[in-house]
């Protein structure tokens, strides 16, 4: 199984780009063939948005860059995009809005040669939208200024990449934590996940663990030990109450053990 990188969106792509090297990286280390292709779905300038990080990867040194502009479900059918898929070593989903990936790739071939393929070893990354898409629900709206409700936050299916997590992005930046508190409530099972810009997790499910690369933090927000939530009786508007919520917050360095429910700090350096 391949790794997922998750990013929060407004990674940096000028500097030192730790973040995009670390694609690169997990391209040059996978026995697939050393290729990235650039998913734009969830972009409506989309042919922009694979120049962009074409010339991004390209700089950093990947040789093939491959184009994955699929706007419609009608060319998610295609085997020519299935066949493509199989030829690389990462997907890389840009920002946007990640209802578009859902609503355009959801159930179609390309989705399902995309969850067999990460079975085999096909590292995916995603940034902002192509970060919120990953889980199996996802959070689509929401406001980030009100105390928690229920209307806080509005979810949908997500890929189904990874099961058991909602993920939110630029997180810190536009003040989220109340929207992904209002998904936690409604599910205490899940785990909430809160990428910073410039900040990402590389999440390897077949080893059970997280590590935070970038410059910023990863929130997380586990639910296992909730005590109580008042979700299943309040009103749409009335303030949702959670108690025993298990927070942390993670720089680059460390990481968070996904069987044990404990972050940890790495050994090496980066």
């Amino acid at each position: 199984m391949g790794p997922l990188l998750i990013i929060g969106g407004n990674e940096d792509k000028t500097g030192e780009r730790v973040i995009l090297k670390r694609v690169v990286e997990l391209t040059q280390q996978s026995s697939r063939t050393p290729a990235i292709g650039v998913v734009t779905t969830a972009s409506r300038q989309g042919e922009s948005a694979y120049q962009r990080y074409h010339r991004i990867f390209a700089d950093l040194g990947v040789d093939q860059v491959l184009d994955f502009t699929l706007e419609s479900r009608k060319e998610a059918e295609a085997s020519a995009m299935v066949e493509r898929m199989v030829g690389t070593a990462t997907l890389f989903f840009s920002g946007g809005d990640q209802l578009r990936i859902t609503s355009v790739l959801g159930g179609t071939a390309f989705h399902q040669a995309l969850l067999q393929e990460h079975k085999r070893g096909l590292n995916i990354a995603g940034t902002s939208a192509g970060a919120s898409m990953m889980s199996d629900t996802m959070i689509v709206t929401g406001d980030a200024e009100e105390a928690p409700t229920k209307n806080t936050v509005h979810m949908a299916p997500g890929m189904g990449l990874w099961v058991g997590a909602v993920i939110d992005q630029h997180f810190s930046q536009r003040g989220r934590i109340g929207r992904l508190l209002s998904a936690l409530a409604q599910n205490p099972g899940i785990l909430g996940v809160g990428l910073d810009e410039d900040t990402a997790i590389e999440v390897r499910l077949d080893q059970g663990i997280v590590d935070v690369w970038g410059s910023r933090t990863v929130t997380l927000l586990d639910g296992r030990q909730v005590a109580c939530t008042n979700a299943s009786e309040s009103s749409a508007d009335r303030p949702l109450a959670i108690t025993g919520v298990t927070l942390h917050v993670l720089p680059q360095g460390y990481g968070f053990d996904l069987n044990t429910r404990r972050p940890y700090q790495r050994q090496r350096e980066d």
